[in-house]
């Protein structure tokens, strides 16, 4: 018999209908005590060699309808390796409907709106790096759930650099990129690893929300609150991830910071910068442009033509992470998109955008933090 079921770490789907393969019916459960939907992640059992239609409806309601034209949803059936499945969107029909169509080869198959990177994942990864030479690992803090908020420590330079991820939950891409920077950071043999742990301190956060990430939301916390809109004024009741990280922060200065996201609709990979902070100054702008020249020049997965418009001179966000910390700290701070369909300056037919991309990309950002980091300060 054909079953959906989504009650697992990240898991969020509801089953209006599964009458037969090609007669399944589903919605995205909404972020707890917020409005924001868009992750899916569910698993079809007992479908094997059967042709499915899987319709999810309701997704012009979604965060983001933008970002299902184009879209083709991620499908495993060992839970490692991730492929696209035929998927199709008609605003027209179902106040938006999201066709996936599928015929599995094994029992059980897993559907995502991207790969993965659940909690378990996230503490093997803490456990694995916390033991290399030469790493600190401490907790900051814990969520509204109870979950720790991890950071580790890597490298033993003058300058401060902090990276951290999953601010929004379901961009799970954002901790591929943290696992990327991670093994590249603890390879002893690396010349660019050599470099930067002689010249940076790293603060790497892999994952600033995991009680979303748990829960199976796309945008928020367990209070169904944006982390990414209260870089003002965190609190204890609201944002206690943000509050603690920030303490960091301020304890030990920033020099370099990067938010790591993905974004819904656009198929390339980019960043977006501060240049609407009220104390700008020219060595922070052009540390930016030298960044992204760099970061271009080493892999042709990222480019600077395409992302989000510059806010008006004075009339940045400072809720954002990327501009608070680069009005605190006088620092160069960014924010790294990856998308959720494929980079279309190189596309994959068959993985998309991946979480091995994902990993490549992080390690290139770290060669070109290695070109710059002598300008930081």
């Amino acid at each position: 018999m054909i079953s959906i079921s989504a009650g697992f770490d990240s898991g969020n789907i509801a089953v209006r209908r599964c009458a037969g393969p090609d007669d399944i019916e589903l919605a995205i459960v909404r972020d707890h005590l917020s409005d924001f939907y868009q992750w899916f992640h569910f698993r079809l059992s007992g479908a094997r060699s059967q042709a499915c239609t899987l319709r999810l409806v309701d997704m012009a309601g979604a965060a983001y309808p933008g970002g299902w034209p184009g879209y083709r949803a991620v499908i495993s059936g060992d839970r490692q390796t991730w492929t696209r499945a035929d998927t199709s969107y008609d605003p027209a029909t179902g106040n938006g409907t999201l066709t996936i169509r599928l015929t599995p080869d094994s029992d059980t198959v897993w559907i995502a709106y991207f790969a993965p990177y659940s909690m378990e994942r996230h503490h093997d990864l803490v456990a694995r790096i916390a033991a290399a030479p030469g790493v600190a690992a401490d907790v900051l803090g814990y969520s509204l759930d109870g979950q720790a908020i991890d950071r580790l420590r890597i490298g033993s330079g003058p300058l401060q650099a902090w990276l951290y991820a999953r601010q929004h939950p379901g961009e799970s891409m954002a901790e591929w990129w943290a696992e990327g920077v991670l093994e590249r950071l603890v390879d002893a043999g690396d010349p660019v690893a050599r470099k930067l742990r002689d010249a940076v301190t790293f603060h790497i956060i892999p994952n600033m929300n995991p009680d979303g990430s748990r829960r199976g939301h796309l945008r928020t916390n367990a209070a169904g609150v944006n982390l990414n809109r209260e870089w003002a004024a965190p609190s204890v009741e609201r944002s206690p991830e943000v509050l603690c990280v920030l303490a960091a922060m301020k304890q030990s200065g920033v020099d370099f910071a990067l938010d790591v996201h993905g974004d819904e609709a656009i198929p390339h990979v980019f960043i977006a910068g501060f240049e609407g902070i009220p104390s700008i100054t020219d060595k922070q702008l052009g540390l930016l442009g030298d960044y992204q020249a760099r970061l271009a020049r080493l892999t042709p997965d990222f480019q600077t033509r395409i992302g989000y418009p510059s806010a008006a001179p004075g009339k940045a966000n400072l809720t954002m992470s990327t501009n608070a910390v680069a009005e605190r700290f006088g620092c160069l701070a960014m924010t790294l998109e990856m998308p959720f369909k494929d980079n279309d300056d190189l596309p994959d037919p068959q993985a998309g955008w991946s979480p091995g991309r994902s990993k490549a990309l992080g390690r290139d950002c770290l060669a070109a933090l290695a070109e710059i980091v002598g300008n930081l300060r």
